[in-house]
């Protein structure tokens, strides 16, 4: 027995270890060796009969995969990495011969590189690498030279405002201040009233909010510096709210000195009825003249989010009357809603208040909402509507632009 064990042992030392060795097994696999030699000297006893019989072609397709996979993982990855060294060592020995070869390029670019089915569209695919690297260059050099242009401006021009400045420019600017000032506390004994109704607040979102005190910030700056400016009144103001709040963002130590009127009471508490009119562009009713002896609501809110008819249902519900400002009247509208903003609205009352002209009060509104001024009576307006509706539907064009080239000049034809 033990003869045999000594030449099983010679057998698979000369046959098993060399193979092992040649195709860089690991050492986990020579217990199946030495369990596969222990079998064979087990099989020559006669009193122990194995239960189940070793497949050897099935242990040796084992083997074979996990060779297979072993290579795949320790051998290609490295081919891979050495052939992108390869080419990289290879691009900057071109770049260094005076070809046209970029600087910096990246693995994917490099692939990309190594994929090109020939030479010529290796070199075509490198000089648009090297071309697309020397336009980056340009730009970032135009964008550096154009900063440093506009850093000198900044400085000469700062430079050339602190050498105008002088005592007699500081006197103008502070006795215009006072002057305005002067005008505004004038405004508040003998002015007109201007209302702005701050109760929208639940309807809108914080965005917007801040949205409507920047513009109200705006048309109390237009106010001011009008030559007969309204006496503002800031009407169900409350304290802490988040108008409050964006005011003083706004204002900051400013906000206790502003020569307005501000009120937690409702309008209707401070003024009579009679004498109030809300202007909301919902309004069925068209404002045809400035009314100076009525005081004017404005709703402070932004438009974009609010349902319509808020601002008309707020004042059908105190029984005011309402007003909608006449912009289908003197403007052929384009397109847009007829919704303007507060200091829009401002610059409009304050220009109606002055001259009672509305072609000169209209032209506040954003150009890009109206195609003109309409110089037809109000009774051909809604045909006028009509055939702009028609153009764009483009039934009958032909028609309706020889009956639009009669009703209007040429400078106002529809294109």
């Amino acid at each position: 027995m033990q003869s045999a064990n000594m030449l099983l042992r010679k057998i698979v030392r000369s046959s098993v270890l060399p193979f092992v060795a040649q195709h860089g097994m690991k050492k986990d696999l020579f217990p199946l060796s030495r369990s596969l030699c222990l079998s064979l000297c087990l099989k020559q006893d006669k009193s122990w009969e194995p239960t189940e019989k070793l497949d050897l072609d099935e242990w040796k397709k084992v083997m074979k995969s996990g060779l297979q996979e072993e290579v795949s993982e320790t051998v290609l990855e490295p081919k891979e990495v050495s052939s992108l060294a390869a080419a990289r060592e290879t691009l900057e020995i071109w770049r260094l011969a005076g070809r046209a070869v970029p600087e910096n390029i990246s693995e994917e670019e490099l692939k990309t590189f190594m994929e090109c089915p020939s030479k010529s569209a290796r070199k075509k695919y490198l000089k648009y690498l090297h071309l697309k690297e020397l336009h980056k260059k340009n730009d970032k050099r135009k964008m550096d030279e154009k900063r440093e242009r506009r850093l000198e401006a900044q400085d000469q021009a700062s430079k050339a405002d602190d050498t105008k400045k002088s005592s007699f420019i500081c006197m103008w600017s502070s006795t215009m201040d006072k002057a305005y000032n002067w005008r505004a506390a004038q405004s508040m004994i003998f002015g007109q009233p201007l209302v702005f109704d701050m109760s929208y607040e639940k309807e809108m979102s914080v965005r917007e909010v801040t949205n409507t005190v920047r513009q109200i910030v705006l048309s109390e700056g237009c106010n001011r510096r009008s030559v007969d400016p309204f006496h503002i009144h800031f009407c169900n103001f409350k304290d802490d709210s988040l108008y409050h709040r964006e005011f003083v963002k706004q204002y900051r130590e400013a906000w206790g000195k502003l020569l307005i009127t501000v009120t937690d009471q409702c309008y209707t508490e401070i003024f009579p009825k009679d004498k109030l009119i809300y202007l909301t562009a919902d309004s069925p009713k068209v404002m045809k003249t400035f009314d100076h002896d009525k005081i004017y609501i404005v709703g402070s809110m932004v438009d974009k989010s609010i349902k319509t008819g808020v601002s008309l249902a707020q004042a059908k519900r105190l029984g005011l009357e309402t007003a909608a400002l006449p912009l289908e009247k003197y403007l052929l509208w384009s397109t847009g809603a007829k919704n303007l903003t507060l200091d829009q609205m401002m610059h409009i009352l304050l220009t109606l208040k002055d001259t009672a002209d509305w072609k000169k009060a209209l032209e506040f509104v954003p150009k890009r909402k109206y195609c003109g001024f309409v110089n037809q009576p109000v009774k051909a307006l809604k045909e006028t509507l009509d055939l702009i509706n028609t153009l764009k539907l483009g039934k009958g064009r032909e028609e309706v632009q020889k009956r639009f080239a009669k009703s209007y000049p040429k400078k106002y034809k529809l294109k």
